[in-house]
């Protein structure tokens, strides 16, 4: 796997030495063989890398597993017209050749006839990566090797929803990803191991997310032998629960940027919702010769800090242009550089391209409403 620039990763394992609808027919089925019967859970892209190590490692000749059924969010809405498709995960296996019928997409999992379905495969193990689904006590009672979870935090760091995102929000030099058992508190179960990934201010979460995800799958398969045998519960480790952080879903009212705040919170904030939900401002723009103004909402992409202070005087609310870059001032006297923006319904330009789009006009920062940027 080729790695960006912006990502070291050091090899560092964590443990201690001490309403759907559901097919009849697969009621009916269960496996004659002797191998494993493991259950996949997850449901957008970044999954797939997970899926896909599942069923290249089941089908070599000595596998000691067999992929067996796949649970995912049930088919949405996506893309710009809206149309009705399956998860990415769903339609991933079934390009692969999956069964369809093995493929259960509950609104909840702790639905009855989900649970009837699954039980009737007699799973030894689930497996789970951002499925979306909070699993129940009835679920997590069923495989009887129990569930593990890739998860992209170095646990207890960034429980929940939006590790990554988070993760980048805060600035950390270092995150990683955890394989872990499942339990009813959010990842709050025992560690397998993990793997560190250092990282610079230049990754976006997209990026993040992928390489993850990718590392988290070669995790997952090289532990499944002392999953299949026991020995991984005896080597993972308790969680320190005074040492756990929270990593909550992110809402897209929290994408606008107060350019108020210090300019690395706000490139922070860039690379964290890069992809979804983003990141916008509102900046006015003046007609220097009728001193009119009107504002316009600007979408951006990409940024970087710029390498100098501003002086904090009457001037510094104009925006200026520099090198390639759109420089706002920030707060306490730092500035951002805007290297990429998208307007309302227009693609994504650099820089230059929008600032000689404004001809000659001049671009003044927009005081946002705190309601605006909760």
């Amino acid at each position: 796997m080729m790695l960006s620039s912006s990502v070291m990763i050091r090899r560092f394992f964590c443990f201690s030495a001490a309403s759907s609808s559901y097919s009849t027919t697969t009621c009916a089925v269960k496996s004659i063989s002797k191998k494993n019967r493991v259950v996949f859970l997850g449901s957008p892209q970044v999954s797939i890398p997970v899926l896909d190590a599942l069923f290249d490692a089941s089908a070599v000749p000595d596998s000691s597993f067999e992929v067996t059924a796949i649970v995912t969010q049930p088919p949405s809405g996506r893309d710009r017209g809206r149309k009705i498709m399956p998860s990415p995960v769903a339609q991933h296996a079934l390009e692969r050749g999956f069964a369809s019928d093995l493929i259960f997409t509950p609104v909840k999992a702790g639905e009855e006839p989900f649970l009837s379905n699954l039980k009737s495969l007699e799973p030894e193990l689930c497996v789970t990566a951002a499925y979306g689904n909070i699993l129940p006590t009835k679920f997590l009672n069923i495989p009887s090797k129990g569930t593990v979870n890739v998860h992209p935090s170095l646990l207890p760091l960034y429980r929940g929803a939006a590790p990554v995102q988070r993760a980048l929000q805060d600035g950390v030099k270092e995150t990683g990803v955890s394989l872990a058992y499942t339990v009813r508190q959010l990842d709050a179960g025992p560690v397998i191991a993990c793997e560190k990934v250092e990282i610079d201010d230049k990754i976006k979460a997209p990026e993040l997310l992928e390489l993850l995800f990718a590392l988290g799958s070669k995790l997952l398969i090289q532990e499944l032998p002392s999953i299949f045998d026991g020995s991984a519960r005896v080597k993972a480790h308790a969680q320190d629960d005074s040492m756990a952080t929270l990593a909550p879903k992110i809402s897209p009212d929290e994408s606008w940027l107060s350019f108020d705040e210090e300019a690395i919170v706000l490139h922070n904030k860039v690379r964290a919702f890069a992809g979804w939900p983003g990141t916008r401002a509102r900046l006015a723009v003046i007609d220097s010769k009728s001193n009119q103004n009107s504002i316009v909402e600007l979408k951006i992409i990409t940024t970087r800090v710029y390498n100098s202070r501003i002086a904090q005087d009457g001037e510094a609310d104009d925006l200026f242009f520099s090198k390639g870059s759109l420089i706002v001032p920030c707060g306490g006297g730092t500035a951002l550089e805007v290297l990429e923006v998208q307007l309302p319904g227009k693609k994504a330009v650099n820089a230059t391209a929008f600032w000689n789009g404004l001809r000659g006009q001049r671009l003044k920062k927009v005081q946002l409403q705190s309601s605006s940027c909760t």
